[in-house]
């Protein structure tokens, strides 16, 4: 096994220790490895895939579809037509709104979602609910994110056609009971999408196991680049389910009146697919895997329990979330007396330390826990001691820089 040292070796932009970089659930930082494979792509296979019948082309083709292969064992060895390319969690969750929500969603049914879902997995089945005359439900946790047996069986209803959940708070840093909540929807005769783009960067994942109906996650979140997301659906809904976007290589047979689509997953695909960022992907999935997640998990839980306990010692911090750090995923959020989140994250700046302030596109959730805004310290595997101790130095700090003396 590497040694952190060595591992910060393939992470340039941090490996330099000028800055401390905390806002890992945001986006993480790419490895050499990683870069090196999307550049080897562009250098060396640079053609669209699937539209031409010389090598270049045959070649990038190859390379997508063993892009797709990857990301299908990754999340439990799922069938590759399952997977569908996207840019983003975002953009997954979109097309399983208007694509599956629009035609299976009616007048009077309810769709579930948690209180703790990020905009992305709210404001799609906001949308479908307003426009097919639907109920949204709300599933609240409890002051430490924790959503209860008795919250969610009473809430997720013969009515319910669509549970969502975020399998990982970006903001509690909790872990949802995912597969107890999708047992009990199936019953209920819903389907269940899951949010994973906080979870499957931190975890080993199998949407079999978790009874994930459709799940989707971002590759920027777990060392890949930005631009490449994935979502994963079962293959009786895909078959049935409309494309959400037309055009380009989608298609199979186009007449003047009509047309007819492509085969599984291309049909869900339209126009020249990010093939140089699939091969990053795919790069980042070799990275994780060879790192390990017992590895992964091992050194968040220790900086999370560092930073805690340091938090823990500044009367003047309130930590939201579980009490206890092994069950955060890396994540802390947290607020200051008498200091804006965005002065915090401003003063934090000028000492070179990247901290996330704001509502973390959560804003439901900041109001259900009573704060208009947050900040946000999250750490991934690459991050060491050394920085947690440098940015609590620097945080209690922030009260005297802003006149609080000391």
């Amino acid at each position: 096994m590497a040694t952190i040292d060595e591992i910060r070796k393939d992470f340039e932009i941090i490996n330099a220790g000028e800055y401390v970089y905390f806002d890992n659930a945001a986006t993480s930082q790419r490895p050499r490895q990683v870069l090196e494979a999307v550049s080897s792509f562009y250098k060396t296979t640079n053609a669209n895939p699937l539209r031409g019948l010389y090598d270049w082309s045959m070649g990038a083709t190859e390379e997508y579809e063993n892009a797709r292969k990857a990301v299908a064992a990754f999340i439990g060895n799922v069938k590759p037509e399952e997977i569908i390319f996207t840019r983003n969690t975002t953009e997954s969750l979109n097309l399983v709104a208007y694509s599956y929500g629009m035609d299976n969603v009616n007048e009077g049914d309810e769709i579930v979602v948690t209180v703790m879902e990020h905009h992305s997995n709210l404001l799609p089945w906001q949308m479908v609910a307003k426009k097919k005359k639907a109920k949204l439900v709300f599933l609240e946790p409890d002051e430490e994110g924790f959503i209860s047996k008795d919250e969610y069986t009473s809430k997720i209803t013969d009515k319910a056609k669509i549970v969502a959940v975020g399998h990982v708070s970006n903001v509690m840093g909790v872990t949802n009971p995912v597969k107890e909540i999708a047992e009990y929807a199936h019953e209920k005769g819903a389907i269940v999408v899951v949010d994973g783009a906080q979870s499957t960067p931190h975890m080993e994942v199998n949407v079999k196991d978790l009874g994930a109906d459709f799940f989707a996650f971002s590759g920027h979140k777990m060392l890949a680049p930005m631009g490449i997301g994935a979502l994963y659906g079962r293959l009786e809904l895909l078959e049935n389910m409309q494309p959400f976007l037309t055009g380009g290589e989608m298609i199979e047979y186009v007449t003047r009146e009509d047309a007819t689509y492509a085969e599984l997953p291309h049909k869900f695909e339209a126009g020249t697919v990010n093939a140089g960022d699939a091969v990053g992907l795919k790069a980042a999935i070799d990275y994780i895997q060879n790192i390990g997640f017992d590895f992964i998990k091992e050194r968040e839980e220790k900086l999370t329990t560092l930073l805690m306990e340091g938090l823990a010692k500044m009367p003047y911090i309130k930590v939201y979330g579980p009490k206890d750090p092994k069950k955060h995923c890396g994540i802390v959020t947290f607020t200051m007396d008498g200091v804006h989140p965005h002065d915090m994250s401003s003063v934090l700046n000028d000492d070179k330390i990247c901290i996330r302030a704001g509502h973390h596109c959560a804003q439901p959730l900041m109001q259900f826990i009573g704060a208009g805004s947050t900040a946000r310290a999250s750490v991934y595997f690459y991050n060491t001691e050394e920085e947690v101790e440098r940015f609590l130095d620097k945080l209690s700090k922030v009260r005297e820089v802003m006149g609080y003396g000391a």
